[in-house]
């Protein structure tokens, strides 16, 4: 295994997810009740060893890239994804934060423009998240490696089979790099 360099980071569902469903429902049902993004946050918590598993890499000197796919336009979903960052205060732990557009090739091109600004090589990458279209699929489609956190409602995704490593939870991250 090569030594990781850079790991990329979804948002909800991997670093943070509603406090009432955790990996039982997609974390996005909270954003069709309406409301504030303090009203969005209070609906959220950190997943266990996020933090911890944050502390650990800033110690290791890796690059930590948070890419979370956003419905709004990019000034605004950027400023949304901020805000959840600075609500769990996690900003001295990201290198760089981008909300990516709502296509599933979204992300690997974040990750691509990402890697040459960096001058990182596709095999010192991984992307962690858990949705395989919208976070492992376009990582391993631009050839970078990806880890899928385990939740009930990917069990029920046909493209179970082809995910080849799966987490139980965040601190499993350290394993691979």
């Amino acid at each position: 295994m090569i030594a990781k360099k850079i790991i990329f980071f979804d948002g909800d569902g991997t670093l943070w997810y509603p406090k009432k469903t955790k990996y039982q429902k997609k974390p996005h049902w909270i954003y069709a009740l309406g409301g504030t993004l303090d009203f969005y946050c209070g609906l959220l918590i950190m997943t266990p060893t996020a933090l911890d598993t944050l502390k650990k890499l800033k110690e290791r000197g890796i690059i930590t890239v948070i890419l979370s796919t956003h419905p709004h336009l990019p000034k605004e979903a950027n400023a949304i994804v901020n805000h959840k960052v600075s609500h769990f205060k996690l900003n001295e732990f990201f290198n760089e934060i981008h909300a990516t557009r709502e296509h599933h090739e979204s992300k690997g091109e974040f990750i691509i423009r990402t890697l040459k600004k960096h001058n990182i090589p596709k095999n010192r990458a991984l992307m962690v998240g858990d949705s395989y279209y919208w976070d492992y699929k376009p990582a391993r489609n631009v050839g970078v490696d990806a880890l899928l956190i385990a939740s009930d409602y990917q069990k029920n995704d046909k493209q179970g089979k082809r995910i080849k490593k799966t987490i139980k939870n965040l601190s499993e991250v350290l394993k691979y790099i």
